[in-house]
């Protein structure tokens, strides 16, 4: 049998949205950020030549630098106020994560609640700018480099003048991202930092389908390969909504007891545990610490160009070369970090402890299990078999487009895969968001409905 909040959610129609006027102003206010996100994407650093910024850009647009460009919306090749994107921020997120597990104070912070979570969020922030202003001043560098080739730099004066805006410029665009991303969440659908990652991939995939049917129509990829790449897309498009939307649920029984003359209780529910309950975060935090450090290094090595640099610029080259998508390497790592953060992720969201003290204190049981640590281990055991599948789920979408790098140069390494899956994971969990909002509207008219119904009674 349906429960209220499915049969609310059926009952949900255009109408229920245009009575909705909050949800409206949200979604607005949404739209209205990510606008402002994607023209900060076509905005140059100042002192920037276009001319050499797009010779550099096609040189090694395969590589390190095409893969971060998907990800910053199109920022990375024009070289924008935006080309650190919020990555910055979701590696300082990773690091803050990993300290609070292993710092006794960070722990304590965490269980302070509210304040002790704002107290962590501004750490972050701080270290955010931290590894913003590393990060940039890799770039700048790599800009202000002379190319042997040419004869000239990206700079058109460099110097340390042009090192310092350049810095100041990336450093000040992500924090306004991380901030942008901030109040998304607060003040719009939710999922800031997801949907600004999400606006720029979408952004940038329109220009993928067209680079693919250029490529078929002057024979650089055959008719049959497109074929496979839009059949291998919208399976994993079917593949990933099933599996988002696959959960394992635990029967929780409530025990019987008497009140006055009445017998209350005695009712069942269910403990739904999702298949991948880290959702779309490892490739994300993947993604960042891989191309991230290296993104620099590609700067860098590209400015120091095919001979020159010494032995630092050999050094980069080959770090740019070995991380570079479609690298074996790369592939292992990657692999690798997608299963660990999948793991370490869903041990932060779910704590097994913690839920199963909480069906002790409101009387819930497991039937067959004991409450307390008996239910605890009993969860964790599930949990721990459910996120084995969902790791290995996460790592064969988000390799294969890697895979068929290797073997197929000439297809378009971000169609498929990691961009796919944030794509579809960030629609499902904004549609939620809205649907959320929709049913809390019908429910606060329903509560309205029946006091004026008992006033005039």
């Amino acid at each position: 049998m349906a429960s209220a909040a499915e049969q609310l959610a059926k009952n949900i129609n255009f109408s229920t949205f245009s009575k909705a006027k909050e949800l409206q102003q949200r979604i607005l206010f949404t739209l209205g950020a990510l606008i402002v996100y994607r023209l900060g994407t076509h905005i140059p650093i100042p002192g920037v030549d276009p001319v050499q910024l797009k010779s550099m850009f096609g040189n090694n647009s395969g590589g390190i630098l095409g893969m971060m460009n998907v990800f910053s919306g199109g920022a990375i090749e024009n070289m924008a106020i935006f080309a650190l994107n919020v990555m910055p921020y979701i590696s300082a997120s990773i690091i803050m994560q990993l300290m609070t597990t292993a710092s006794p104070t960070l722990e304590r912070l965490k269980k302070e609640g509210e304040s002790g979570r704002k107290q962590i969020n501004q750490y972050t922030r701080y270290l955010t700018v931290f590894l913003a202003v590393v990060q940039a001043y890799g770039i700048s560098v790599g800009l202000s480099s002379i190319d042997p080739d040419s004869g000239k730099a990206i700079a058109l004066e460099p110097g340390l003048f042009f090192q310092a805006s350049t810095v100041i410029t990336l450093v000040g665009g992500t924090v306004f991202l991380m901030w942008l991303g901030e109040q998304i969440t607060a003040r719009g659908v939710g999922n800031g930092i997801s949907l600004i990652i999400f606006a720029g991939i979408v952004s940038v995939l329109p220009g993928a389908a067209v680079q693919a049917l250029s490529s078929t129509r002057e024979g650089t990829m055959s008719l049959f390969v497109l074929l496979g790449i839009v059949a291998i897309s919208v399976a994993l498009i079917i593949f990933i909504v099933f599996v988002e939307r696959s959960q394992r649920r635990l029967l929780i029984q409530y025990p019987k007891r008497q009140q006055g003359n009445r017998m209350m209780g005695g009712e069942s529910s269910f403990l739904p545990l999702k298949l991948n309950t880290a959702g779309v975060i490892p490739p994300i935090f993947a993604t960042s610490l891989l191309l991230l450090p290296t993104t620099a290094a590609q700067f860098a090595a590209s400015g120091a160009g095919a001979e020159g640099g010494g032995w630092w610029g050999d050094a980069l080259r080959t770090v740019a070369a070995y991380l570079g998508p479609g690298q074996p390497l790369f592939v292992v790592l990657y692999g690798l970090l997608v299963v660990f953060f999948c793991f370490f992720y869903t041990s932060i969201v779910f704590n097994p402890e913690e839920t199963a003290e909480n069906l002790r204190k409101y009387g819930g049981f497991i039937p067959g299990y004991r409450p307390g640590k008996r239910t605890a281990d009993y969860l964790d055991y599930v949990l721990s078999r459910l996120t084995v599948i969902g790791a290995l789920y996460l790592t064969v979408v988000c390799l294969l487009p890697e895979i068929l790098k290797m073997n197929f140069s000439s297809i378009p390494f971000y169609i498929g895969g990691t961009s796919i899956l944030i794509v579809v994971s960030v629609t499902m969990d904004t549609v939620a968001q809205v649907q959320s909002h929709l049913i809390a509207h019908q429910y606060e008219g329903m509560v309205k409905r029946s006091r004026l119904g008992g006033r005039k009674k």
